[in-house]
Protein backbone atom coordinates (compact mmCIF):
# COMPACT_ATOMS: atom_id res chain seq x y z
CA UNK A 1 0.00 0.00 0.00
CA UNK A 2 1.56 3.31 -1.04
CA UNK A 3 2.47 5.57 1.89
CA UNK A 4 1.95 8.75 -0.08
CA UNK A 5 -1.64 10.00 0.43
CA UNK A 6 -1.76 11.30 -3.10
CA UNK A 7 -0.80 7.92 -4.53
CA UNK A 8 -3.38 6.22 -2.33
CA UNK A 9 -6.08 8.55 -3.57
CA UNK A 10 -5.09 7.90 -7.17
CA UNK A 11 -5.13 4.13 -6.56
CA UNK A 12 -8.58 4.32 -4.90
CA UNK A 13 -9.87 6.33 -7.86
CA UNK A 14 -8.47 3.79 -10.31
CA UNK A 15 -10.05 0.95 -8.34
CA UNK A 16 -13.36 2.82 -8.34
CA UNK A 17 -13.20 3.28 -12.09
CA UNK A 18 -12.28 -0.39 -12.57
CA UNK A 19 -15.18 -1.43 -10.37
CA UNK A 20 -17.55 0.76 -12.34
CA UNK A 21 -16.26 -0.73 -15.58
CA UNK A 22 -16.73 -4.23 -14.20
CA UNK A 23 -20.30 -3.43 -13.22
CA UNK A 24 -20.95 -1.98 -16.66
CA UNK A 25 -19.46 -5.08 -18.29
CA UNK A 26 -21.64 -7.27 -16.09
CA UNK A 27 -24.71 -5.40 -17.30
CA UNK A 28 -23.58 -5.76 -20.91
CA UNK A 29 -22.94 -9.48 -20.34
CA UNK A 30 -26.43 -9.97 -18.90
CA UNK A 31 -27.93 -8.12 -21.87
CA UNK A 32 -25.78 -10.08 -24.33
CA UNK A 33 -26.71 -13.42 -22.77
CA UNK A 34 -30.39 -12.50 -22.86
CA UNK A 35 -30.05 -11.51 -26.52
CA UNK A 36 -28.22 -14.75 -27.33
CA UNK A 37 -30.91 -16.78 -25.58
CA UNK A 38 -33.67 -14.90 -27.42
CA UNK A 39 -31.98 -15.39 -30.81
CA UNK A 40 -31.27 -19.04 -30.04
CA UNK A 41 -34.95 -19.51 -29.16
CA UNK A 42 -35.90 -17.92 -32.49
CA UNK A 43 -33.57 -20.31 -34.32
CA UNK A 44 -35.11 -23.28 -32.53
CA UNK A 45 -38.63 -22.31 -33.55
CA UNK A 46 -40.47 -24.69 -35.82
CA UNK A 47 -44.03 -25.93 -36.20
CA UNK A 48 -43.70 -28.22 -33.16
CA UNK A 49 -42.88 -25.49 -30.63
CA UNK A 50 -44.53 -22.37 -32.05
CA UNK A 51 -47.40 -21.21 -34.25
CA UNK A 52 -45.28 -21.47 -37.41
CA UNK A 53 -46.86 -23.66 -40.14
CA UNK A 54 -45.23 -27.00 -41.05
CA UNK A 55 -44.34 -25.58 -44.48
CA UNK A 56 -41.89 -23.18 -42.79
CA UNK A 57 -39.75 -26.03 -41.45
CA UNK A 58 -38.09 -26.65 -44.79
CA UNK A 59 -37.44 -29.93 -46.61
CA UNK A 60 -36.26 -32.83 -44.47
CA UNK A 61 -37.18 -31.15 -41.19
CA UNK A 62 -38.89 -33.06 -38.42
CA UNK A 63 -41.74 -30.69 -37.65
CA UNK A 64 -43.65 -32.72 -35.12
CA UNK A 65 -41.76 -33.51 -31.93
CA UNK A 66 -38.48 -35.34 -31.46
CA UNK A 67 -37.14 -37.68 -34.11
CA UNK A 68 -37.86 -41.28 -33.16
CA UNK A 69 -35.05 -43.88 -33.16
CA UNK A 70 -34.55 -45.35 -36.59
CA UNK A 71 -36.22 -48.72 -36.97
CA UNK A 72 -34.14 -51.67 -38.14
CA UNK A 73 -34.36 -52.19 -41.88
CA UNK A 74 -36.93 -54.77 -42.88
CA UNK A 75 -35.83 -57.81 -44.89
CA UNK A 76 -39.04 -57.77 -46.90
CA UNK A 77 -39.05 -56.43 -50.44
CA UNK A 78 -40.88 -53.22 -51.26
CA UNK A 79 -44.46 -53.39 -52.48
CA UNK A 80 -47.25 -55.88 -51.88
CA UNK A 81 -46.28 -59.02 -50.01
CA UNK A 82 -47.10 -62.63 -50.85
CA UNK A 83 -50.75 -63.34 -50.14
CA UNK A 84 -51.65 -59.66 -50.32
CA UNK A 85 -55.02 -59.08 -51.96
CA UNK A 86 -54.34 -57.12 -55.10
CA UNK A 87 -56.23 -54.03 -56.21
CA UNK A 88 -57.45 -53.56 -59.76
CA UNK A 89 -59.73 -51.28 -61.73
CA UNK A 90 -63.28 -52.56 -62.17
CA UNK A 91 -64.66 -52.76 -65.71
CA UNK A 92 -67.28 -50.16 -66.61
CA UNK A 93 -70.80 -51.42 -67.42
CA UNK A 94 -71.59 -52.01 -71.11
CA UNK A 95 -73.94 -49.03 -71.29
CA UNK A 96 -70.96 -46.73 -70.67
CA UNK A 97 -68.91 -48.22 -73.52
CA UNK A 98 -68.82 -46.09 -76.69
CA UNK A 99 -67.08 -48.50 -79.09
CA UNK A 100 -66.61 -52.27 -79.26
CA UNK A 101 -63.79 -54.15 -80.96
CA UNK A 102 -64.56 -57.85 -81.39
CA UNK A 103 -61.64 -60.25 -81.76
CA UNK A 104 -62.21 -63.82 -83.01
CA UNK A 105 -59.77 -66.69 -83.36
CA UNK A 106 -58.93 -67.50 -87.00
CA UNK A 107 -58.13 -71.22 -86.66
CA UNK A 108 -58.78 -73.98 -84.13
CA UNK A 109 -55.86 -74.60 -81.80
CA UNK A 110 -56.71 -78.30 -81.82
CA UNK A 111 -57.02 -79.14 -85.53
CA UNK A 112 -56.07 -75.85 -87.28
CA UNK A 113 -59.45 -75.82 -89.04
CA UNK A 114 -60.61 -72.25 -89.97
CA UNK A 115 -63.20 -70.89 -87.57
CA UNK A 116 -66.15 -68.68 -88.46
CA UNK A 117 -66.74 -65.65 -86.17
CA UNK A 118 -69.17 -66.60 -83.41
CA UNK A 119 -70.13 -64.22 -80.57
CA UNK A 120 -69.26 -65.49 -77.09
CA UNK A 121 -71.38 -64.44 -74.11
CA UNK A 122 -68.40 -64.99 -71.78
CA UNK A 123 -65.82 -63.13 -73.85
CA UNK A 124 -62.77 -61.81 -72.01
CA UNK A 125 -63.13 -58.06 -71.72
CA UNK A 126 -60.50 -55.32 -71.69
CA UNK A 127 -61.19 -51.60 -71.56
CA UNK A 128 -59.24 -48.45 -72.34
CA UNK A 129 -60.57 -45.11 -71.13
CA UNK A 130 -59.48 -42.17 -73.25
CA UNK A 131 -60.07 -38.42 -73.20
CA UNK A 132 -60.91 -37.05 -76.65
CA UNK A 133 -60.34 -33.50 -77.80
CA UNK A 134 -63.76 -33.23 -79.41
CA UNK A 135 -65.37 -32.08 -76.19
CA UNK A 136 -66.91 -28.76 -77.21
CA UNK A 137 -70.49 -28.31 -78.35
CA UNK A 138 -71.53 -25.04 -79.99
CA UNK A 139 -75.12 -23.86 -80.37
CA UNK A 140 -75.80 -20.93 -82.72
CA UNK A 141 -78.89 -18.75 -82.65
CA UNK A 142 -79.69 -16.96 -85.94
CA UNK A 143 -82.09 -14.03 -86.21
CA UNK A 144 -83.30 -14.23 -89.78
CA UNK A 145 -84.72 -11.31 -91.78
CA UNK A 146 -87.77 -11.97 -93.97
CA UNK A 147 -88.97 -9.61 -96.73
CA UNK A 148 -92.72 -9.12 -97.02
CA UNK A 149 -94.45 -8.86 -100.45
CA UNK A 150 -95.06 -5.26 -99.45
CA UNK A 151 -91.32 -4.76 -99.68
CA UNK A 152 -90.60 -4.36 -95.96
CA UNK A 153 -87.90 -6.55 -94.37
CA UNK A 154 -88.47 -7.74 -90.78
CA UNK A 155 -85.80 -9.37 -88.66
CA UNK A 156 -86.64 -11.74 -85.77
CA UNK A 157 -86.55 -9.79 -82.49
CA UNK A 158 -83.82 -10.28 -79.93
CA UNK A 159 -85.29 -12.24 -77.01
CA UNK A 160 -82.99 -12.37 -73.94
CA UNK A 161 -85.01 -15.29 -72.58
CA UNK A 162 -84.08 -17.33 -75.66
CA UNK A 163 -80.61 -16.08 -76.55
CA UNK A 164 -78.17 -16.38 -73.60
CA UNK A 165 -76.34 -13.25 -72.48
CA UNK A 166 -73.06 -15.15 -72.03
CA UNK A 167 -71.23 -16.80 -74.93
CA UNK A 168 -70.30 -19.65 -72.57
CA UNK A 169 -72.70 -22.31 -71.31
CA UNK A 170 -73.36 -23.26 -67.70
CA UNK A 171 -71.15 -26.36 -67.70
CA UNK A 172 -68.19 -24.65 -69.35
CA UNK A 173 -68.54 -21.70 -66.96
CA UNK A 174 -68.67 -24.07 -63.99
CA UNK A 175 -65.58 -26.02 -65.07
CA UNK A 176 -63.59 -22.82 -65.57
CA UNK A 177 -64.56 -21.57 -62.10
CA UNK A 178 -63.81 -24.96 -60.54
CA UNK A 179 -60.34 -25.12 -62.09
CA UNK A 180 -59.39 -21.68 -60.78
CA UNK A 181 -61.38 -21.55 -57.53
CA UNK A 182 -61.45 -25.18 -56.33
CA UNK A 183 -58.36 -26.77 -57.87
CA UNK A 184 -56.40 -23.49 -57.71
CA UNK A 185 -55.15 -23.48 -61.28
CA UNK A 186 -53.99 -20.03 -62.34
CA UNK A 187 -56.12 -18.22 -64.89
CA UNK A 188 -53.37 -18.43 -67.50
CA UNK A 189 -52.97 -22.16 -66.93
CA UNK A 190 -56.76 -22.54 -67.09
CA UNK A 191 -56.65 -20.72 -70.41
CA UNK A 192 -53.86 -23.02 -71.68
CA UNK A 193 -55.69 -26.13 -70.46
CA UNK A 194 -58.83 -25.42 -72.48
CA UNK A 195 -56.80 -24.50 -75.56
CA UNK A 196 -54.56 -27.59 -75.48
CA UNK A 197 -57.09 -30.19 -74.31
CA UNK A 198 -60.33 -29.06 -75.95
CA UNK A 199 -59.20 -26.56 -78.56
CA UNK A 200 -61.31 -23.85 -76.90
CA UNK A 201 -59.86 -20.33 -76.79
CA UNK A 202 -60.93 -18.20 -73.82
CA UNK A 203 -59.49 -14.80 -72.93
CA UNK A 204 -58.36 -13.93 -69.40
CA UNK A 205 -61.10 -11.33 -69.24
CA UNK A 206 -63.70 -13.96 -70.12
CA UNK A 207 -62.39 -16.22 -67.33
CA UNK A 208 -62.73 -13.38 -64.83
CA UNK A 209 -66.26 -12.67 -66.09
CA UNK A 210 -67.19 -16.34 -65.67
CA UNK A 211 -65.84 -16.30 -62.10
CA UNK A 212 -68.09 -13.32 -61.41
CA UNK A 213 -71.16 -15.16 -62.74
CA UNK A 214 -70.35 -18.22 -60.61
CA UNK A 215 -69.84 -16.00 -57.56
CA UNK A 216 -73.31 -14.51 -58.00
CA UNK A 217 -74.76 -17.98 -58.53
CA UNK A 218 -73.22 -19.28 -55.27
CA UNK A 219 -74.18 -16.34 -53.05
CA UNK A 220 -77.28 -17.98 -51.58
CA UNK A 221 -75.45 -21.29 -50.99
CA UNK A 222 -72.68 -19.46 -49.13
CA UNK A 223 -75.19 -17.66 -46.92
CA UNK A 224 -76.97 -20.96 -46.27
CA UNK A 225 -73.70 -22.48 -45.03
CA UNK A 226 -73.10 -19.45 -42.81
CA UNK A 227 -76.49 -19.79 -41.13
CA UNK A 228 -75.87 -23.50 -40.56
CA UNK A 229 -72.54 -22.86 -38.81
CA UNK A 230 -73.99 -20.11 -36.63
CA UNK A 231 -76.75 -22.47 -35.46
CA UNK A 232 -74.30 -25.27 -34.58
CA UNK A 233 -73.72 -26.13 -30.92
CA UNK A 234 -69.94 -26.29 -31.45
CA UNK A 235 -67.90 -24.36 -34.02
CA UNK A 236 -64.20 -23.78 -34.69
CA UNK A 237 -62.60 -20.50 -35.75
CA UNK A 238 -59.18 -19.60 -37.10
CA UNK A 239 -57.58 -16.99 -39.35
CA UNK A 240 -54.72 -16.44 -41.77
CA UNK A 241 -53.79 -13.76 -44.29
CA UNK A 242 -54.94 -13.16 -47.88
CA UNK A 243 -53.79 -10.66 -50.45
CA UNK A 244 -55.66 -8.16 -52.61
CA UNK A 245 -53.70 -5.99 -55.04
CA UNK A 246 -50.66 -6.12 -52.75
CA UNK A 247 -52.58 -5.41 -49.54
CA UNK A 248 -52.60 -7.94 -46.71
CA UNK A 249 -56.13 -8.81 -45.62
CA UNK A 250 -57.55 -11.10 -42.92
CA UNK A 251 -59.06 -14.45 -43.98
CA UNK A 252 -61.31 -16.20 -41.42
CA UNK A 253 -62.97 -19.58 -41.25
CA UNK A 254 -65.86 -20.77 -39.09
CA UNK A 255 -66.16 -24.56 -39.24
CA UNK A 256 -68.11 -27.56 -38.07
CA UNK A 257 -67.51 -31.22 -39.03
CA UNK A 258 -70.04 -30.87 -41.91
CA UNK A 259 -69.94 -27.19 -42.89
CA UNK A 260 -67.23 -24.59 -43.49
CA UNK A 261 -67.55 -20.85 -44.10
CA UNK A 262 -64.83 -18.46 -45.27
CA UNK A 263 -64.87 -14.67 -45.08
CA UNK A 264 -62.22 -12.09 -46.00
CA UNK A 265 -61.99 -8.74 -44.16
CA UNK A 266 -59.86 -5.65 -44.43
CA UNK A 267 -58.40 -6.42 -40.99
CA UNK A 268 -58.84 -8.80 -38.08
CA UNK A 269 -60.11 -6.25 -35.56
CA UNK A 270 -62.97 -7.24 -33.28
CA UNK A 271 -65.35 -4.63 -34.68
CA UNK A 272 -64.61 -5.90 -38.21
CA UNK A 273 -65.11 -9.62 -37.75
CA UNK A 274 -67.73 -9.86 -35.01
CA UNK A 275 -70.60 -9.83 -37.50
CA UNK A 276 -69.35 -13.12 -38.96
CA UNK A 277 -69.87 -14.79 -35.56
CA UNK A 278 -73.33 -13.48 -34.71
CA UNK A 279 -76.78 -14.08 -36.13
CA UNK A 280 -79.31 -11.55 -37.31
CA UNK A 281 -80.18 -10.82 -33.68
CA UNK A 282 -76.54 -10.04 -32.87
CA UNK A 283 -76.28 -12.93 -30.40
CA UNK A 284 -73.71 -15.73 -30.24
CA UNK A 285 -74.74 -19.36 -30.00
CA UNK A 286 -72.87 -22.48 -28.91
CA UNK A 287 -69.27 -23.21 -27.92
CA UNK A 288 -66.43 -21.59 -29.85
CA UNK A 289 -63.12 -23.47 -30.20
CA UNK A 290 -60.20 -21.16 -31.00
CA UNK A 291 -56.83 -19.92 -29.84
CA UNK A 292 -56.36 -17.27 -27.13
CA UNK A 293 -56.48 -14.27 -29.47
CA UNK A 294 -57.89 -11.22 -27.70
CA UNK A 295 -60.19 -10.57 -30.67
CA UNK A 296 -62.50 -13.32 -29.34
CA UNK A 297 -63.30 -11.24 -26.26
CA UNK A 298 -66.88 -10.83 -27.50
CA UNK A 299 -67.56 -14.55 -26.80
CA UNK A 300 -68.39 -15.64 -23.26
CA UNK A 301 -65.39 -17.35 -21.65
CA UNK A 302 -67.52 -20.18 -20.24
CA UNK A 303 -68.64 -21.02 -23.80
CA UNK A 304 -65.15 -21.16 -25.25
CA UNK A 305 -62.52 -23.88 -25.64
CA UNK A 306 -58.89 -22.86 -25.99
CA UNK A 307 -56.85 -25.04 -28.35
CA UNK A 308 -54.50 -27.31 -26.41
CA UNK A 309 -52.46 -28.01 -29.55
CA UNK A 310 -51.41 -24.35 -29.51
CA UNK A 311 -50.56 -24.66 -25.82
CA UNK A 312 -48.56 -27.83 -26.41
CA UNK A 313 -46.38 -26.06 -28.98
CA UNK A 314 -46.01 -23.11 -26.61
CA UNK A 315 -44.90 -25.37 -23.74
CA UNK A 316 -42.40 -27.19 -25.97
CA UNK A 317 -40.83 -23.83 -26.75
CA UNK A 318 -40.67 -22.95 -23.04
CA UNK A 319 -39.14 -26.33 -22.17
CA UNK A 320 -36.27 -25.74 -24.59
CA UNK A 321 -35.17 -22.58 -22.81
CA UNK A 322 -32.49 -22.48 -20.13
CA UNK A 323 -32.92 -21.79 -16.41
CA UNK A 324 -36.21 -21.58 -14.49
CA UNK A 325 -38.23 -21.07 -17.68
CA UNK A 326 -37.02 -24.41 -19.03
CA UNK A 327 -37.80 -26.22 -15.76
CA UNK A 328 -41.27 -24.73 -15.52
CA UNK A 329 -41.81 -25.37 -19.24
CA UNK A 330 -41.10 -29.06 -18.81
CA UNK A 331 -43.63 -29.22 -15.98
CA UNK A 332 -46.25 -27.55 -18.16
CA UNK A 333 -45.43 -30.01 -20.92
CA UNK A 334 -46.02 -32.95 -18.58
CA UNK A 335 -49.49 -31.67 -17.71
CA UNK A 336 -50.35 -31.09 -21.37
CA UNK A 337 -49.20 -34.63 -22.19
CA UNK A 338 -51.60 -35.99 -19.57
CA UNK A 339 -54.44 -33.96 -21.10
CA UNK A 340 -53.86 -35.55 -24.51
CA UNK A 341 -53.29 -39.01 -23.05
CA UNK A 342 -56.66 -38.97 -21.27
CA UNK A 343 -58.41 -37.41 -24.26
CA UNK A 344 -57.09 -40.07 -26.65
CA UNK A 345 -58.22 -42.69 -24.15
CA UNK A 346 -61.70 -41.18 -24.26
CA UNK A 347 -61.73 -41.05 -28.08
CA UNK A 348 -60.65 -44.70 -28.34
CA UNK A 349 -63.42 -45.77 -25.95
CA UNK A 350 -61.10 -46.79 -23.12
CA UNK A 351 -62.43 -44.00 -20.88
CA UNK A 352 -66.05 -43.12 -20.29
CA UNK A 353 -67.13 -39.46 -20.01
CA UNK A 354 -67.31 -39.87 -16.22
CA UNK A 355 -63.83 -41.43 -16.11
CA UNK A 356 -62.46 -38.61 -18.26
CA UNK A 357 -63.86 -36.02 -15.84
CA UNK A 358 -62.50 -37.88 -12.82
CA UNK A 359 -58.98 -38.09 -14.24
CA UNK A 360 -58.90 -34.54 -15.55
CA UNK A 361 -59.91 -32.94 -12.24
CA UNK A 362 -56.52 -33.36 -10.46
CA UNK A 363 -54.72 -32.40 -13.68
CA UNK A 364 -56.72 -29.17 -13.80
CA UNK A 365 -55.94 -28.33 -10.17
CA UNK A 366 -52.22 -29.01 -10.45
CA UNK A 367 -51.97 -27.20 -13.80
CA UNK A 368 -53.62 -24.02 -12.53
CA UNK A 369 -51.53 -24.16 -9.31
CA UNK A 370 -48.40 -24.39 -11.47
CA UNK A 371 -49.49 -21.38 -13.51
CA UNK A 372 -49.99 -19.43 -10.28
CA UNK A 373 -46.44 -20.29 -9.15
CA UNK A 374 -45.00 -19.19 -12.49
CA UNK A 375 -46.86 -15.88 -12.35
CA UNK A 376 -45.51 -15.30 -8.83
CA UNK A 377 -41.96 -16.04 -10.04
CA UNK A 378 -42.20 -12.97 -12.31
CA UNK A 379 -40.01 -14.35 -15.12
CA UNK A 380 -39.72 -11.94 -18.00
CA UNK A 381 -41.28 -13.19 -21.23
CA UNK A 382 -42.84 -16.14 -19.45
CA UNK A 383 -44.95 -15.18 -16.44
CA UNK A 384 -47.09 -12.87 -18.57
CA UNK A 385 -48.06 -15.73 -20.90
CA UNK A 386 -49.02 -17.87 -17.92
CA UNK A 387 -51.06 -15.02 -16.44
CA UNK A 388 -52.95 -14.89 -19.75
CA UNK A 389 -53.57 -18.63 -19.48
CA UNK A 390 -55.01 -18.17 -16.00
CA UNK A 391 -57.31 -15.49 -17.41
CA UNK A 392 -58.58 -18.16 -19.84
CA UNK A 393 -58.92 -20.85 -17.15
CA UNK A 394 -62.68 -21.22 -17.72
CA UNK A 395 -62.03 -21.96 -21.40
CA UNK A 396 -59.34 -24.59 -20.87
CA UNK A 397 -61.55 -27.47 -19.73
CA UNK A 398 -64.86 -27.08 -21.61
CA UNK A 399 -64.13 -30.29 -23.58
CA UNK A 400 -64.15 -32.33 -20.38
CA UNK A 401 -67.87 -32.00 -19.64
CA UNK A 402 -69.43 -30.67 -22.88
CA UNK A 403 -70.38 -33.20 -25.54
CA UNK A 404 -69.01 -32.57 -29.02
CA UNK A 405 -66.23 -30.21 -27.92
CA UNK A 406 -62.63 -31.16 -28.76
CA UNK A 407 -59.53 -29.84 -26.94
CA UNK A 408 -57.90 -28.75 -30.20
CA UNK A 409 -58.73 -26.44 -33.08
CA UNK A 410 -57.40 -28.87 -35.69
CA UNK A 411 -60.67 -28.78 -37.64
CA UNK A 412 -60.38 -25.07 -38.50
CA UNK A 413 -56.64 -25.36 -39.12
CA UNK A 414 -57.19 -28.17 -41.62
CA UNK A 415 -59.89 -26.16 -43.39
CA UNK A 416 -57.52 -23.20 -43.74
CA UNK A 417 -54.65 -25.29 -45.07
CA UNK A 418 -55.92 -25.32 -48.66
CA UNK A 419 -56.15 -21.53 -48.57
CA UNK A 420 -52.59 -21.26 -47.23
CA UNK A 421 -51.34 -23.44 -50.11
CA UNK A 422 -53.39 -21.42 -52.62
CA UNK A 423 -51.93 -18.18 -51.26
CA UNK A 424 -48.41 -19.48 -51.91
CA UNK A 425 -49.32 -20.25 -55.52
CA UNK A 426 -50.88 -16.95 -56.51
CA UNK A 427 -50.93 -13.22 -55.82
CA UNK A 428 -54.30 -13.35 -54.10
CA UNK A 429 -57.24 -11.38 -55.48
CA UNK A 430 -57.23 -8.13 -57.38
CA UNK A 431 -60.68 -6.73 -56.55
CA UNK A 432 -63.59 -6.89 -54.13
CA UNK A 433 -65.53 -9.06 -56.57
CA UNK A 434 -62.54 -11.41 -56.66
CA UNK A 435 -62.64 -11.68 -52.87
CA UNK A 436 -66.31 -12.64 -52.94
CA UNK A 437 -65.62 -15.33 -55.57
CA UNK A 438 -62.84 -16.80 -53.41
CA UNK A 439 -65.03 -16.82 -50.28
CA UNK A 440 -68.09 -18.35 -51.88
CA UNK A 441 -66.58 -21.05 -54.06
CA UNK A 442 -64.29 -22.32 -51.27
CA UNK A 443 -67.20 -22.27 -48.79
CA UNK A 444 -69.33 -24.33 -51.15
CA UNK A 445 -66.52 -26.70 -52.19
CA UNK A 446 -65.35 -27.43 -48.62
CA UNK A 447 -68.89 -27.97 -47.36
CA UNK A 448 -69.82 -30.30 -50.23
CA UNK A 449 -66.68 -32.36 -49.79
CA UNK A 450 -67.37 -32.77 -46.08
CA UNK A 451 -70.81 -34.09 -47.00
CA UNK A 452 -69.53 -36.45 -49.69
CA UNK A 453 -71.15 -34.60 -52.58
CA UNK A 454 -69.80 -33.62 -55.99
CA UNK A 455 -68.65 -30.01 -56.29
CA UNK A 456 -68.78 -29.47 -60.05
CA UNK A 457 -72.32 -30.83 -60.45
CA UNK A 458 -73.66 -28.52 -57.75
CA UNK A 459 -71.89 -25.46 -59.18
CA UNK A 460 -73.35 -26.27 -62.61
CA UNK A 461 -76.86 -26.48 -61.17
CA UNK A 462 -76.42 -23.12 -59.44
CA UNK A 463 -75.09 -21.48 -62.62
CA UNK A 464 -77.94 -22.95 -64.68
CA UNK A 465 -80.47 -21.54 -62.21
CA UNK A 466 -78.69 -18.18 -62.26
CA UNK A 467 -78.76 -18.04 -66.07
CA UNK A 468 -82.46 -18.93 -66.19
CA UNK A 469 -83.44 -16.60 -63.32
CA UNK A 470 -84.82 -19.46 -61.20
CA UNK A 471 -84.17 -20.31 -57.56
CA UNK A 472 -80.73 -21.79 -56.80
CA UNK A 473 -80.60 -25.33 -55.37
CA UNK A 474 -80.17 -25.77 -51.63
CA UNK A 475 -76.66 -26.52 -50.43
CA UNK A 476 -77.48 -28.46 -47.27
CA UNK A 477 -80.82 -30.21 -47.84
CA UNK A 478 -79.55 -32.71 -50.41
CA UNK A 479 -77.48 -35.68 -49.35
CA UNK A 480 -74.92 -37.70 -51.30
Amino acid sequence: MPANPTEREELVAELGEAKAQIEELKKQLVTALATIERLAAELRKNSSNSSLPPSSDGPGAVSRGVREPKKPKSKRKRGGQKGHRGAHRELLPLKQVDAFVDLYPEVCEGCTRPLAPSPDADARRYQCLELLAEGQHVTQWQRHAVTCPCGHTTRAPYDPEVIPASPFGARLTSVVAALSGVYHLSRRNTQRFFHEVFGIDISLGAIIAMEGRVSAALESASEEAHKDVLAAEVKHADATTWLMAGLTLSLWTLSTPRTTVFRIFQDGARATIEGMFSGADGKHHGVLVSDRASVFGFWSMVLRQVCWAHLLRLFIGFSQRAGPMGRFGRELLEHASLVFEYWHGFISGELSPEELQRRMLPVQRRFEALLTRIVAADIRGFSGSCANLLAHAEALWTFVDTEGVEPTNNLAERDLRSFVIWRRLCYGSQSESGLRFVERIMTVAMTLRKRGRGVLRFIERCVTAHFSGTQAPALLSLEA
